[in-house]
């Protein structure tokens, strides 16, 4: 089983004694990306001129998660040089299978989970079969977007690979490195997916947060977020779940894609691919540093 040849340890003790070239603060802060510059997440994405759903959550009902999460790690702080010490060692998965998973978790939504718990679900769902389902996933994504955004735009974090040329798993690009990185939007909604599809199938909650884990856990190792970026998303999806579930709407939906993904399960499906299992069991057996 692969590890990191630099323990984080090691690497704590160098990154406290010496200075980094490239300090976060060092960069010229960019400009708030503007309002076009990513496909709005409350339009349909295959045709931009439909409406597409609905927030379960007001503004004022939804939880604030800048006044919820604790402020990123400061400059030449031990939370910082954490941070960027898991980074560097992270990148020792470059062409690995856990790097290949890790650049398969690049997608996002409903769709792209639904196919993640494939494995836990013992067999590969079509979307079509569990409209609602899908519909309940698709309006609590707008509901973790909305949230996510807020801390997003409050903190302004850039992301590791700014500054560097380090590896990571996807194409650099503009509006990439001017996203923000704090919280990561893709791990809050890993993680209020797994705890929704917990509720839905009680009886798999342990292997479907296991998944959840590591698809946060995949955003590090991609070399797009911090370690902690990855953490204070699942207290925020935490939090956001938890006033989903006190809202009428959001519960009536709930029950209907029980009775949706219940009737699903039981007409069957394809098998999931044994080697994407076998590799999704390595990657929640290995440690991440």
């Amino acid at each position: 089983m692969l590890r990191p040849p630099v323990r984080l340890a090691a690497l704590l003790t160098v990154l406290l004694a010496t200075p980094l070239a490239a300090q976060t603060e060092a960069l010229p802060q960019p400009a708030p990306p503007p309002e076009t510059s990513a496909p709005s997440l409350d339009k349909d994405r295959l045709n931009p001129a439909a409406t597409g759903p609905k927030a379960y959550l007001s503004e004022e009902t939804a939880p604030s998660l800048v006044a919820i999460l604790p402020p990123p790690p400061g400059g030449h702080s031990v939370a910082e040089a954490a941070d960027r010490a898991a980074f560097n060692a992270t990148r020792a998965y470059q062409g690995t299978p856990r790097w290949a998973l890790a650049t398969d978790d690049v997608a996002e939504g409903g769709a792209a989970l639904l196919e993640d718990y494939a494995c836990v679900l013992g067999q590969r769902l079509d979307q079509t079969r569990v409209p609602d389902l899908m519909r309940l996933l698709d309006r609590a994504r707008l509901d973790i977007a909305r949230a996510t955004r807020e801390a997003k735009r409050r903190y302004r974090r850039l992301r590791p690979f700014v500054g560097n040329e380090a590896p990571i798993c996807v194409v650099r690009s503009p509006e990439l490195a001017d996203s923000y990185s704090y919280p990561s939007g893709h791990a809050g909604q890993g993680w209020a997916y797994g705890l929704i599809m917990a509720n839905l199938i009680p009886e798999k909650a342990t292997p479907l947060l296991v998944r959840s884990r590591l698809y946060g856990e995949s955003r590090v190792i991609c070399g797009v977020h911090w370690l902690s970026d990855v953490v204070a998303a699942r207290t925020g999806a935490s939090a956001l779940v938890a006033v989903l579930l006190a809202d009428a709407g959001f519960r009536a939906d709930l029950e209907k894609a029980r009775a949706d993904l219940k009737r699903a399960l039981g007409a069957g499906g394809p098998k999931p691919d044994p080697a994407i299992c076998a590799r999704e069991d390595a990657a929640a057996r290995q440690p991440l540093l």
